[in-house]
């Protein structure tokens, strides 16, 4: 029987300008805190799974490493309805399902 486990973890941080999405810097290191390890999520990017709360809309991201640090991608799109900027700080809140 596969059991799933939920795990939750709530941040702010600042909304960030990437080259491609923007994101939130996470302020944990996802291996340590879930005991998970990355998985791939495209060619060449590995990082984890989530669904993320921010302003009150639930969105499916991920936490991707890069320069050492962890940050949660947010869509042009999560941008938009939230009503967020670039430099904005943001409440976040995010669950990860390990298997």
């Amino acid at each position: 029987m596969l059991v799933a486990i939920i795990m939750k973890k709530s941040f702010s941080g600042e909304l960030l300008s990437g080259h491609k999405d923007a994101a939130l810097e996470v302020p944990f290191d996802p291996s340590v805190v879930w005991r998970a390890e990355a998985k791939s999520l495209w060619k060449g990017r590995r990082g984890y799974e989530v669904r993320a709360i921010v302003n009150g809309v639930s969105f499916d991201s991920c936490i991707v490493p890069r320069q050492r640090k962890f940050f949660m991608l947010v869509s042009k799109d999560v941008i938009k309805e939230t009503g967020l900027e670039i430099g904005d700080t943001v409440k976040a809140a995010v669950e990860f399902v390990a298997e």
